[in-house]
């Protein structure tokens, strides 16, 4: 069994440990920003595939203790660099955390460097170059009080990156937010999901991905753990066939988006074509003000704009009222779920919530209001 941690969204750690649970996941512990937990290769594989929450998941090499430079380049030194790590590898080193003398996460993070690449020199003279961007080994060290955590990145690129979204709308909602709110809904895709303010499609992507059980992870191009040394090729393919295999033909239940700019609109379309979902989800250039209800019950749901510096902006004020009235009058016998990071403007709604749930967007505090529309 490995140690691994997973890093999510502040807030979501409850959220994303019964995900990883549902995974198979072991002895799963949600922290501050992440979930520890445990597993084998197989696990650690399947995790990267499919987890729609973490950000990223990183394997546990190494614990010590941990009070100065000297205790942190010794410390470093003592791991077998070699059984991770060949000279013609590239690396990139990533520092959280700090304690008293080692404060400066660019001073530690050159130390752990220099610790690596001096027992490489003296081992095997020749020594890893750094490459921040795309490095083939990616190390995670984490300070807290008098301890230091080694970590290995085995994801890569952020996993919230799923690679179907190059195009982006100006105020882009994270893949991996989308999801948890979708989750924190309780929103079943027997149920007809609906987003009016769609943007370049997130929330429909992620819904019509859960909805027909495909992997989040089968549109990246690679993930961190296959520079490994210990890298199992046909497991990755064995995973990623069965990924194919569990998909469904065809989504429960419609999914539906619409936004009023027509370009943001092609976006969407183009990012639905990057999942494979375009035949699955419809989304169509509307104003708010023409929007009605598709169907009878439902879900809807909506990440309004809420610029942070436009609180007092009188048109927004005017379009979280006309959401609300929308609402009322058009969406009887539907449920409708706002985020919203403003509470002066989500006041303008003008309906009742029946729960609110706080969640980050971002560093930004938001909430995510539920409304009966009886």
């Amino acid at each position: 069994m490995n140690q691994y941690f997973a890093t999510v969204a502040r807030g979501l750690e409850t959220l994303a440990a019964q995900e990883l649970e549902q995974l198979g996941a072991h002895s799963v512990e949600p922290g501050f920003c992440g979930v520890a937990f445990e597993g084998d290769r197989t696990l650690l594989y399947r995790v990267n595939l499919w987890a729609r929450l973490p950000f990223r998941i990183l394997v546990n090499i190494h614990e010590f203790k941990c009070l100065d430079a000297k205790d942190l380049y010794r410390g470093i030194q003592s791991i077998d660099w070699v059984n991770y790590l060949t000279p013609d590898m590239t690396l990139a080193v990533n520092v959280t955390g700090k304690n008293d003398r080692l404060n400066h996460s660019h001073f530690t993070s050159l130390q752990v460097k220099n610790a690596i690449v001096d027992q490489q020199k003296e081992n095997l003279g020749e020594r890893s170059n750094v490459e921040l961007h795309e490095p083939d080994v990616r190390v995670n060290v984490h300070i807290e009080r008098d301890f230091c955590t080694v970590k290995l990145d085995s994801s890569g690129n952020s996993l919230h990156r799923r690679g179907y979204r190059p195009a982006v709308g100006v105020a882009p909602l994270k893949e991996s937010l989308a999801a948890a709110l979708i989750q924190l809904s309780g929103w079943q895709p027997d149920q007809m999901f609906y987003d009016p303010l769609c943007g370049s499609g997130t929330l429909p992507l992620e819904a019509s991905l859960k909805a027909l059980n495909i992997a989040p992870g089968l549109f990246r191009e690679s993930f961190g753990f296959e520079n490994w040394l210990d890298f199992d090729l046909s497991l990755l393919e064995k995973l990623l066939q069965e990924a194919k295999d569990s998909q469904l033909d065809n989504l429960p239940a419609p999914i539906w988006g619409s936004d009023r700019d027509e370009n943001i609109i092609e976006q969407a379309i183009n990012n639905a074509q990057n999942c494979g979902v375009d035949n699955h989800v419809w989304f169509s250039q509307m104003e708010l003000a023409d929007v009605v209800a598709p169907a009878d019950s439902g879900v809807l749901f909506c990440n309004p704009p809420y610029g942070e510096r436009l609180g007092r902006d009188s048109d927004l004020g005017a379009f979280y009222k006309l959401l609300g009235d929308v609402l009322k009058q058009r969406f009887k016998g539907w449920t409708a779920f706002v985020l919203s990071g403003n509470k002066e403007l989500s006041q303008s709604i003008g309906l009742k919530s029946s729960k609110r749930i706080a969640v980050y967007n971002g560093a930004l505090p938001c909430q995510l209001m539920k409304y009966e529309l009886y």
